[in-house]
C-alpha cells in the first residue's frame, strides 16, 4: 500500500513539473560556446546580445554577395516573420557579416533590411570578425575567384536562436523548412 501510494505521488508530481520544449531544430540548450557578441550595427552603433533582451534572436554569418545560401537563408527567416504575424515584432533577426572587407555599413543598411525593414546587419573589423565567428564555431575561409575581388567565401550556414533572456538556445540547419523555425520561435516566446 505504502509502495503504490509512494509511486502515485512521484507521478503526481512529475506531471505538474514544467514540460520541456519540443523543438525541431538542433537544441543547444546550456552551450558553453554562442555566449555573446560585441559588433557594430550598420548605423554606427555598438551592438551586443543584451541590446536585444526581451526578444527571440536569430542570428545569421553570412555576406552580402554570396550566391546561394545566404540570400536564400534571408528569404527564409523574410517567410518566418509574416507567417509569426504580431509574434514577429518580439523577434530579432541579425545578419552579421563575415566579409566586412566588401560589406560596408552604406552595403548593409540597404542589403539585409531589403528582405525585412526590423532585420539588422551587423559588421566588425576583421580581427572582431574572426574572433566573433570563433565564439560561435562558424567557420568561413576565403576562396579565390577570377579576380582579386571576385572572392567567395565558403563558411557555416546554420542560424542561431537565442530566448527573450539572451541564452543560446538552438541552431538551425540551413535549409530547415519555415514552419519548423516559427514553431520553435512560438515555443521559446511562450
Amino acid at each position: 500500500m505504502r509502495r503504490a501510494a509512494g509511486a502515485m505521488l512521484v507521478a503526481l508530481v512529475a506531471g505538474c513539473a514544467p514540460s520541456k520544449p519540443q523543438f525541431e531544430s538542433i537544441d543547444i540548450t546550456g552551450a558553453d560556446y554562442a555566449q555573446d557578441f560585441h559588433l557594430t550595427d550598420a548605423g554606427g552603433r555598438p551592438r551586443s546580445l543584451a541590446d536585444y533582451r526581451g526578444k527571440a534572436v536569430v542570428m545569421f554569418f553570412g555576406y552580402t554577395q554570396c550566391p546561394d545560401v545566404c540570400p536564400t537563408t534571408m528569404a527564409e527567416l523574410q517567410t518566418v516573420m509574416q507567417t509569426l504575424g504580431p509574434d514577429a515584432d518580439r523577434v530579432q533577426v541579425l545578419f552579421v557579416t563575415l566579409d566586412p572587407e566588401r560589406d560596408k555599413p552604406a552595403l548593409l543598411s540597404q542589403y539585409v533590411p531589403a528582405f525585412d525593414r526590423r532585420f539588422v546587419g551587423l559588421y566588425g573589423d576583421e580581427a572582431t570578425t574572426v574572433r566573433t565567428a570563433k565564439d560561435f564555431k562558424v567557420f568561413f575561409q576565403r576562396v579565390p575567384g577570377p579576380t582579386a575581388a571576385s572572392y567567395t567565401l565558403d563558411h557555416t550556414a546554420g542560424t542561431y536562436v537565442f530566448d527573450p533572456q539572451g541564452h543560446v538556445r538552438l541552431f538551425v540547419r540551413q535549409g530547415e523548412p519555415a514552419a519548423s523555425v516559427v514553431h520553435d520561435l512560438k515555443q521559446l516566446l511562450s
